[in-house]
């Protein structure tokens, strides 16, 4: 079914490139039609099938964004075997878990590859810290927010500089911020897609794909972390705890994002 499929979706990739290239993206209406049929062209397709498509149809121009948690290391697993020259990036805030860094070598081993890392502006964090404090988060979600922005929103823009897709391991049960998650959306804020193959999978499958395939994973995990994150705004969770109730813990569940997963125009 699939594959019956290809003529219908390289019109609309090929309308979507049109679009992209001419900055008639800048319609919503638009953006909403195209991405509504795409995503209804691919509801019945498997996730392997899903990122075969994309990572062909926008080869050099497409990139896995991974936060070091365990979809991403699901979709590094995936991707690697579809297109190991694909760009895999992650961001390193300066206050990220030491797990995090012995992830990031055993990922590289294991694939043969090497992900790309890319950091806050020194000057911005410096200046941050002098005028907030160390700790600012604390103090408000204005300053969280701000903190966030600094750390992993001005790394990400440039981390997506030249790309026109990324990937991301977003699953729709995560949080009540992120319920309503679609395959493909429009990133608003960066101006490019944003795929999320694994949307409708739940955390069981996720882990299941782990096991079976031996995938290489944050021992976070097995510390009771189940969202990956920076020091301090990141804990351990307890039984019965939503998966992202770790997440900056002092804050009520409606604000538990950090700007890098807006909700796009769908």
């Amino acid at each position: 079914m699939f594959y019956g499929a290809t003529f219908k979706l390289n019109f609309f990739i090929n309308k979507i490139e049109l679009l992209l290239s001419s900055g008639i993206w800048k319609l919503p209406e638009m953006r909403k039609e195209e991405i509504k049929a795409l995503n209804k062209q691919f509801s019945k397709a498997d996730t392997e099938e899903v990122l075969s498509y994309f990572l062909s149809e926008f080869k050099g121009r497409i990139a896995l964004s991974s936060s070091l948690g365990a979809e991403d290391q699901v979709l590094t697993d995936l991707v690697m075997q579809i297109d190991p020259e694909v760009k895999i990036f992650t961001l390193d805030t300066g206050r990220m878990f030491p797990e995090n860094y012995d992830l990031i070598d055993k990922t590289n081993q294991t694939y043969h590859m090497k992900m790309d890392v890319f950091f806050p502006d020194y000057e911005k964090v410096e200046n941050m810290v002098s005028e907030k404090g160390i700790n600012l988060f604390y103090d408000s979600i204005e300053n969280r927010k701000f903190c966030c922005h600094i750390r992993k929103i001005e790394p990400l823009k440039r981390a997506l500089s030249g790309l026109d897709i990324w990937i991301c391991g977003l699953r729709s049960d995560q949080s009540v911020t992120r319920i309503n998650t679609r395959l493909l959306e429009w990133d608003e804020a960066n101006g490019l897609l944003k795929l999320n193959p694994l949307v409708d999978w739940t955390h069981e499958q996720v882990w299941n794909y782990i096991r079976e395939k031996k995938v290489p994973y944050n021992k976070l995990h097995d510390k009771g972390f189940l969202s990956i994150g920076c020091q301090p705004c990141t804990r351990a969770i307890q039984p019965g705890e939503d998966v992202r109730a770790g997440r900056w813990w002092w804050e009520q569940p409606e604000s538990k994002e950090c700007g890098l997963h807006n909700r796009p125009v769908t």
